[in-house]
């Protein structure tokens, strides 16, 4: 199944005089269950071509359908409707609310639910139910503070897991951490996608993160210079991984 159909994505900025095109006509699509790298240097594209995926921002130009929607030419309230029924964000910072329990940050997309509204006992079973997926059953009240980073990332996942996302979008997800903790989140997405069959979309700069996945999309100049299909690495899953 066909989750993202992209043709001819086109972003251009102003940028005192003269245009800037940070997207130039990227063509991509992603089936459901893929697991994929989004790559290149500074400047390339690769947050430009996020933001358009996970309907921040539309495009100056193209056709861009999610699970059988046209997205590209909605209105921001539109757009926030789309973001909370089929998108997951992780990133980089993991942007938790620091006065909040790891339990409340998870439950907060829940409460800006529009549609199926949940009674506010129900959210907090699901968030519950997440975290324990995340391995994180034992720091639910904990605030990010009383966290160390890899749980604060764990977290953020089990926020962006919480509404049952169509899409995840994990934004340089290993970017703030060790290379071991780094490690055991890279071994949580890879879980995720291959034990659960969550299609998931990785930005990354780090050669090491995009060889675990099945596919690396990179872009030069807001194209895409190569598309292909990489063997799958074997990842440990790491402890109290879905």
């Amino acid at each position: 199944m066909t989750l993202v159909v992209a043709r001819a994505l086109t972003k251009t900025y102003r940028m005192g005089g003269e245009t800037v095109r940070a997207l130039d006509g990227v063509d991509l699509t992603i089936d459901k269950g893929e697991l994929i790298a989004i790559v290149g240097t500074s400047g390339s594209g690769k947050s430009t071509l996020m933001n358009l995926l996970g309907c921040l921002d539309t495009p100056t130009s193209g056709i861009y359908h999610l699970a059988g929607i046209s997205v590209d030419q909605l209105d921001d309230e539109q757009l926030a409707e789309v973001r909370n029924r089929h998108i997951g964000f992780v990133f980089q910072s993991f942007h938790l609310l620091a006065r909040q329990s790891a339990l409340d940050n998870v439950v907060l997309p829940l409460v800006y639910r529009r549609t199926e509204p949940l009674a506010p006992e129900e959210r907090r079973r699901r968030a519950r139910a997440v975290l324990d997926k995340v391995g994180l059953g034992d720091r639910m009240q904990h605030r990010p503070t009383e966290l160390s980073g890899g749980q604060r990332q764990r977290v953020a996942i089990a926020r962006a897991l919480i509404n049952d996302p169509t899409l995840l979008f994990a934004d340089e997800p290993t970017g703030n951490l060790d290379s071991k903790t780094s490690e055991e989140i890279l071994a949580l997405l890879v879980a995720l996608n291959r034990e659960h069959g969550r299609t998931i979309v990785i930005v990354t700069h780090e050669p090491d993160v995009a060889r675990r996945c099945d596919r690396v999309v990179q872009l030069k100049d807001g194209r895409v210079l190569h598309d292909s299909r990489a063997e799958r690495t074997a990842v440990a899953p790491p402890p109290g991984a879905p």
